[in-house]
């Protein structure tokens, strides 16, 4: 999300970049390619009219402090204003009230709205450490009931089965009164999708509100539909009282319109987003993080939590003594380190929240890249033990075997082996030198011109 903005507000920053001073008309160029970039990412008129009004009144005559030249208090006022636009700070979910914390969840049919309730119901599990109940009213779509229990059994949370021949207020309470008998924590609520707002729906999810009176009510909106979305969540937002917005399918959307009109249009934060049908695929909206992605900056916070929560901190540990003890790095290692950075969304979801990577994330082509860790991954698993703790023995006879036994072929197992071995020398480096050390590495071994990409410490 916002790949084609990031790119259009980079090359607008360096229009005044080397002026001593911001005035009118050394920002008049670099505020008009702001409006544009803004307009083409699709967000909403209105409010793209109120951030460039805001950024000049803030911009012009400002005087520069001796650490920044114009360029940089030109990007740090867009930056406030971009995080004042989505909302300051993150605003979490409400527990405060006696268990369960019922969370109701609407939206249009097609927004992914049941597939957000699953992701919801890991992240409340798995980050704030809740025990879940889920439960579906949508009546009109079987499919979704069955959908819904099929992603509880793959999260691991308690599912309140319900028919189509039940009524949603009736299926709500009787899993309301089930929740509390098994001190669940929080009940997700699914509900009913249309193709379009229409008054029916309206009045059922009025409806469901008044009978179980939750704590959240979210929106659920696809990222992809720009700034109509804001004036959907408008729409419900009128007829019902939202908490929250999830914006979904942020991962196929490179504009970002909707996530910088839904605030201003609705009053509304956005709580999470959503990129990708896998359940892990669901993080906390941060503005200030967003806008420091937006500006290529990176968001080193969210990385972080990432690592704490996805990656296994006793294997992490365990490993790192290893490399600190004896230096030692082997293909089950390697294959360990690979799996690590695919539970944090890959290297095109690494390489977007860290700070100077942006501009590198467009050149990787996420689905090679699953393909060809699938691929690696197969071919390890069909070594033997002894292979994976020593690489060296693997020679003719044994590549073929490796070969046949994970359907590829013995050039893929050489390709294999010379990425080990650039990984392995990595890894002898940190052991010596630090991180450092392993970053000089890393750009040496990057296409030309990619090393100076990386942030001045690194290179």
């Amino acid at each position: 999300m916002f790949d084609n903005l990031s790119d259009r507000l980079a090359k607008s920053f360096k229009a005044i970049t080397g002026q001593g001073r911001l005035t009118e008309s050394n920002i008049k160029d670099a505020l008009r390619d702001v409006r544009r970039a803004l307009l083409e990412a699709d967000v909403a008129l209105p409010v793209v009219k109120t951030f460039i009004d805001k950024v000049q009144e803030r911009a012009i005559g400002q005087e520069v402090s001796t650490s920044l030249n114009p360029g940089q208090a030109f990007i740090k006022i867009v930056r406030e204003q971009l995080t004042d636009v989505m909302g300051q700070e993150a605003e979490p979910l409400n527990f405060n009230v006696e268990p369960p914390a019922i969370i109701m969840v609407a939206g249009l049919q097609g927004a992914g709205k049941t597939t957000s309730v699953g992701k919801l119901a890991r992240w409340l599990k798995e980050r704030e450490k809740k025990k879940v109940m889920v439960v579906s009213a949508d009546v009109y779509r079987p499919a979704a009931i069955k959908q819904l229990e099929t992603l509880a059994e793959q999260v691991d949370v308690s599912f309140f089965p319900s028919s189509a021949d039940e009524d949603p207020v009736d299926i709500a309470k009787k899993a309301h009164a089930e929740a509390k008998k098994q001190f669940v924590d929080v009940l997700i609520l699914d509900t009913a999708g249309r193709l379009h707002i229409d008054e029916d729906m309206m009045q059922e999810v009025q409806r469901l509100h008044t009978a179980i009176k939750p704590v959240e009510t979210l929106f659920v909106v696809d990222a992809m539909t720009g700034q109509d979305a804001a004036n959907t969540a408008k729409a419900f937002n009128d007829a019902l009282p939202l908490t929250g917005v999830v914006l979904t399918k942020t991962d196929g959307d490179a504009r970002g319109g909707a996530a910088l009109s839904i605030r201003e249009i609705t009053g509304k934060p956005i709580k999470f987003i959503g990129a990708g049908e896998k359940t892990e695929a669901l993080e906390s909206f941060h503005p200030d993080r967003m806008a420091g992605r937006i500006l290529g900056m990176g968001d080193v916070l969210s990385l972080i939590e990432d690592a704490e929560s996805k990656i296994d901190q006793k294997k992490a540990q365990k490993f790192a003594k290893k490399m600190q003890k004896s230096g030692q790095f082997d293909l089950e290692d390697f294959l360990e380190q690979l799996q690590q950075i695919n539970s944090m969304g890959g290297v095109g979801g690494l390489m977007g929240k860290m700070p100077g990577m942006g501009q590198m994330k467009g050149q990787i082509n996420n689905e090679a890249v699953e393909k060809d860790f699938k691929r690696l991954e197969a071919i390890i698993y069909s070594m033997t033990r002894q292979e994976r703790a020593h690489p060296a023995i693997i020679k003719g006879s044994r590549k073929k075997r490796i070969a046949n036994g994970s359907g590829t072929s013995v050039q893929d197992i050489n390709k294999l082996m010379k990425q080990f071995t650039q990984m392995q020398k990595m890894m002898k480096k940190v052991s010596k030198g630090g991180m450092k050390n392993m970053m000089r590495g890393m750009a040496g071994k990057m296409p030309p011109g990619m090393g100076g990409m990386l942030p001045p410490g690194m290179r």
